[in-house]
C-alpha cells in the first residue's frame, strides 16, 4: 500500500503537528473564557499529522473520484452534465459572497434583482405566473409545490382532497414528499411504454383527489402524447397537475409544462441550469404556478414597486415559509449566468441535442442491448440488460464492467417496469467522439458476456477498490477509523 492510500488516522505520529494556534491573550476567568461544562476533559481523537501529510492525502482521494470533469457520467434521470467553469467564477466573485441575509434591503437591491430576474425568467421558460426560489432541492420543491396544492384546496374549504395519483414509474421522491406533506398516495398504472394509462386514471379521479404528479417525458424517457387529455380529465374532477422538473432537460425552449396544463412545478437547479451536485449538493428546487397559486407561495417573496425597487415581502394567503432566507443564492447565481450565456436563441439547442445524443446511443446499441421500447426518445432511455442473457451476465456486471473501461456507469434496476433497468442519459454536452468510445465499449462488454462472462462477472478488475459488498456496508456502515479498529481486532 503507498503511503498515501492509507487512512489519514494511519499517517498519524504522536507529536507530529501541521498548525500553531495563537496565544491565549485572556485570561482564564474573562468574559471570552468558555464555561466549564462545556469544555472537553480530554483532547479530541484526531489525528497527529502534518499539514504536508494532509494535503497529499486529501489531494490524492481527490484524484480518485469521478466525476463530470474527468469523465462521461451517462446517469439517467439525474442530467449530469458539463457546467462551464465561468458560472463557478461568478458565484464566488466578493460581491455576492460578502452578502449578508440580514441586511437592509436597500443594501443588496443587486442580490434582490438577480433574484426577481431569474422568477421570471424560469416563468417564461416553464410558461407559469411566478416562481419561489426559496427550497433547497428538487425534493424539497416536491414538497413545497404539494404543500401549494394540498392549501389551495384547504383554503376553498375542500379539505376532502387528500389523495395524489403518481404513476407506478414515478421518482421515487413522489411518493415520499407526497406523504410527507401529509397526503395519500394512489398509484395510477403505466402502459408498456412507460405512458400512464389514461383508462386506469379514470376510475380514480373522484372529488377525494387533490391531483396528480407526473414528469414529462416520463421515466422511460418518451413523451406522454395524451397529456392534454390527462390534464382535463384530472382539471374537470377538481384537481391540480404537478410537474416532476427532473426530465425538463430536453424541453428546453421547446415545450412549456404550464402550456401543457400543469399548474404546479418544480425545478432542479442544480440539473437543468448549472451546478456540480454530485455527492448531496448543493442544490436548489424552485417552484413555479399558475397564476390561481400564487398566493399560497411560501414567504418570503421578492417582489418590484412601481418605482424599479425590490423588497422582501410576506403574504397571509402563504402556506408559510419552507426555508431559511431566500434559498441558496450561489446556485441561483449560476442559473442566472446558465441562462444568460445561452440566451433565448440558444436555450432552445439544448433538448434536441440531448434527445438527439440519447436516440444516437439507443439505435447503435440496441442489436446488443435488450429495447424494451422502440420508438424515438427524448433525453433518456432504458434497456432491459443484454440481448444474450445464456451466460447469466446481469446489468450490474455491465455496470461495474464500464468501470474497468473509465466510465460512470448508468443508472440502473430503475424504472421497475422492467428486471435488469438500464437507463442512460448522455445529455446535449458530450460530444460525437465520447458517445462513439463509450458505444464502442458497451459492444465490447457485450461481446465479453457471451465469450468471457466470468471476467465481466467479477468486475471491476482494475478499479482502486474492487466489487464490494454493498448490502453489509448498507446495513452495518463504518462511519469512524475506532469503529474500523474494532471491527478488525
Amino acid at each position: 500500500m503507498k503511503t498515501y492510500d492509507k487512512i489519514i488516522f494511519e499517517l498519524s505520529k504522536e507529536g507530529r503537528q501541521g498548525y500553531s494556534l495563537p496565544k491565549n491573550e485572556y485570561k482564564k476567568n474573562s468574559l471570552n473564557a468558555l464555561p466549564k461544562e462545556l469544555m472537553r476533559e480530554k483532547p479530541a481523537e484526531l489525528p497527529e499529522v502534518s499539514e504536508l501529510d494532509v494535503v497529499r492525502h486529501f489531494t490524492n482521494l481527490s484524484s480518485k473520484n469521478f466525476g463530470v470533469d474527468t469523465g462521461f457520467y451517462p446517469l439517467g434521470s439525474c442530467t449530469m452534465k458539463y457546467n462551464p467553469k465561468i458560472n463557478e467564477e461568478l458565484c464566488v466573485l466578493p460581491e455576492f459572497t460578502s452578502l449578508h441575509p440580514l441586511q437592509d434591503e436597500e443594501s443588496v437591491q443587486g442580490a434582490l434583482e438577480l433574484y426577481w430576474n431569474l422568477q421570471n425568467m424560469l416563468s417564461e421558460i416553464a410558461g407559469l405566473e411566478e416562481f419561489t426560489l426559496n427550497p433547497y432541492a428538487g425534493a424539497h420543491g416536491e414538497l413545497t409545490g404539494l404543500m401549494v396544492m394540498k392549501k389551495y384546496h384547504e383554503s376553498r374549504g375542500d379539505k376532502k382532497r387528500t389523495k395524489v395519483i403518481v404513476p407506478d414509474s414515478a421518482h421515487g421522491t413522489n411518493p415520499a414528499s407526497a406523504m410527507v406533506a401529509g397526503l395519500e398516495v394512489v398509484e395510477v398504472k403505466s402502459k408498456p411504454n412507460g405512458s400512464i394509462d389514461v383508462e386506469d386514471l379514470k376510475p380514480l379521479l373522484d372529488d377525494t383527489v387533490a391531483g396528480i404528479m407526473m414528469t414529462n417525458p416520463n421515466t422511460l424517457g418518451m413523451f406522454e402524447t395524451e397529456i392534454n387529455d390527462i390534464a382535463k380529465l384530472v382539471h374537470d374532477a377538481g384537481g391540480l397537475l404537478y410537474y416532476d422538473g427532473a426530465n425538463l432537460n430536453p424541453l428546453l425552449g421547446k415545450v412549456r409544462p404550464g402550456d401543457m396544463g400543469f399548474d404546479i412545478m418544480h425545478i432542479n437547479l442544480h440539473k437543468t441550469f448549472s451546478t456540480p451536485h454530485g455527492g448531496g449538493g448543493p442544490g436548489s428546487g424552485p417552484v413555479g404556478v399558475a397564476a390561481h397559486l400564487v398566493k399560497h407561495l411560501p414567504n418570503p417573496r421578492v417582489v418590484k414597486d412601481e418605482n424599479g425597487k425590490f423588497h422582501i415581502e410576506a403574504s397571509d394567503d402563504s402556506l408559510g415559509s419552507i426555508s431559511t432566507f431566500l434559498g441558496n443564492f450561489g446556485v441561483m447565481i449560476r442559473a442566472y449566468a446558465y441562462i444568460l450565456s445561452l440566451g433565448k436563441e440558444n436555450i432552445k439547442n439544448v433538448g434536441p441535442l440531448a434527445t438527439l445524443n440519447a436516440n444516437y446511443i439507443k439505435e447503435s446499441l440496441k442489436d446488443d442491448y435488450l429495447l424494451p421500447i422502440e420508438g424515438v426518445c427524448k433525453h433518456e432511455f432504458v434497456f432491459d440488460g443484454l440481448k444474450d442473457k445464456s451466460t447469466e451476465v446481469t446489468t450490474l456486471n455491465v455496470a461495474k464492467r464500464l468501470l474497468d473501461y473509465g466510465f460512470h456507469a448508468p443508472t440502473i434496476y430503475f424504472p421497475l417496469l422492467f428486471h435488469e433497468s438500464m437507463m442512460i442519459e448522455p445529455t446535449e454536452t458530450e460530444s460525437k467522439d465520447t458517445l462513439d468510445e463509450f458505444i464502442d465499449v458497451m459492444h465490447k462488454i457485450a461481446k465479453e458476456a457471451k465469450e468471457t462472462p466470468e471476467v465481466v462477472k467479477e468486475a471491476p478488475n482494475n478499479t482502486i477498490v474492487r466489487k464490494l459488498d454493498e448490502t453489509t456496508a448498507a446495513k452495518n456502515p463504518i462511519l469512524t477509523f475506532k469503529a474500523l479498529k474494532e471491527s478488525q481486532q
